[in-house]
């Protein structure tokens, strides 16, 4: 977390044992006193959260994590780890996303990525040819590839 939020210190979890329930709360850097969750930004919210779900041990995080846009709210950066947590994790188990966003299509391979189109009403699913897209990919990342419809999934 402190990679991409550097004002972050530590977490500080409140154990209820009556309804067992755990509050977070957090330290800023500079400071002694706790703060609460909704005073974290929305895209660092949904970082931990994303995180808490990629960095599980394999037996607790389960075969199968599907995502919808999980870029939604993160900087940059953020995506960039974000990309790299997802890698991890998908070494032992699968990982479904829904993007739109360019910035995350370029963290992966083409042989990462499934393109939907809509043909004749109905959703058509087509991974990329890593071979025919070669030389396009010497010039182009993956996302101008996909931002200039070569992959299809254009609107």
């Amino acid at each position: 977390i402190r990679i991409i939020a550097p004002f972050f210190h530590e977490f500080h979890l409140e154990v209820n044992p009556a309804d067992e329930t755990v509050r977070l709360n957090w330290r800023h850097v500079d400071q002694e006193y706790l703060l609460r969750p909704h005073q974290l930004p929305d895209g660092l919210l949904r970082f931990i959260a994303l995180a808490t779900v990629l960095l599980q041990p394999q037996k607790l995080r389960g075969g199968i994590i599907a995502i919808d846009e999980p870029e939604l709210g993160l900087h940059p950066y953020a995506i960039e780890v974000l990309g790299e947590m997802i890698d991890r994790a998908s070494m032992d188990s699968q990982i479904i996303l829904a993007t739109q966003s360019l910035n995350m299509v370029d963290q992966f391979k083409p042989e990462d990525v499934v393109v939907v189109n809509r043909e004749e009403g109905a959703s058509t699913f087509k991974r990329p040819d890593t071979a025919s897209l070669s030389h396009w990919l010497e010039d182009y990342s993956l996302s101008d590839l996909w931002y200039k419809n070569v992959l299809g999934g254009a609107p």
